[in-house]
């Protein structure tokens, strides 16, 4: 008996705490959400925030899917939200009905290949939108995410002046645009989620920040 209990005891010690569910009506949120991926180096950025006990959003590419499908999948099972980011990235309004429709359809199915799921939601590249590829995402049963800020981290590629860049843009439930394709933006997540933390910030999903009213189809947000 007395073995049992200290086995009981040195289990409950070991044992990883539950996940709480994050509430948004009484804590500070805020959705870090990364494009253009997966890429080389997203590994690396899912142990950071695996580290940090963070969950963000990636919306991810078909074509990079297709070449790192290992990456989509642990994206997902490491409880990250995925997104679609069309097949080969280009400027939606551009196109014809029909092409729209295969960017978001092949990278549909091509995310579900990799990780057994389809997304609900999709990013227009470059933020390029219109009535008319809000409608067509609404026949795919795609949500469309946007966001409150974009650090250009592209342009910045500078791990400090992103780091700013996000500290700057971080708001009660906002929605920063980065890319985990961008070393810099890989290298400046250690240090910036720990001084969003100091901050107050709690890290969510998109997901989690519509606090069950969403995605829903059709439907633009942010």
């Amino acid at each position: 008996m007395v073995i049992h209990a200290l086995l009981a005891a040195a289990l409950a010690m070991t044992s990883v705490p539950a996940q709480t569910t994050v509430d948004c009506n009484r804590v500070k949120c805020l959705a870090l959400t990364f494009d253009d991926g997966p890429g080389p180096g997203t590994p690396t950025l899912l142990k950071t925030l695996k580290k940090e006990g963070v969950k963000a959003t990636f919306f991810l590419m078909g074509k990079k899917v297709e070449q790192l499908p290992s990456i989509a999948k642990q994206t997902l099972e490491q409880g990250h939200a995925v997104g679609n980011h069309t097949y080969s990235h280009p400027s939606l309004p551009t196109l014809l009905d029909n092409e729209i429709l295969d960017e978001l359809k092949t990278t549909q199915e091509l995310i579900e290949q990799a990780t057994g799921q389809q997304p609900e939601m999709f990013r227009p590249p470059y933020g390029h939108t219109d009535d008319r590829v809000l409608g067509l995402a609404d026949q795919t049963e795609l949500s469309q995410i946007l966001w409150t800020g974009t650090t250009l981290d592209w342009k910045l590629r500078d791990a400090k002046k992103i780091k700013a860049a996000v500290l700057r843009l971080a708001q009660r439930n906002g929605v920063i645009l980065m890319h985990d394709t961008v070393p810099a933006t890989v290298k400046a997540m250690p240090g910036t989620i720990r001084e969003l933390k100091k901050r107050g910030y709690h890290f969510v999903t998109v997901p989690t920040l519509l606090r069950g009213k969403g995605p829903e189809a059709g439907t633009s947000y942010f």
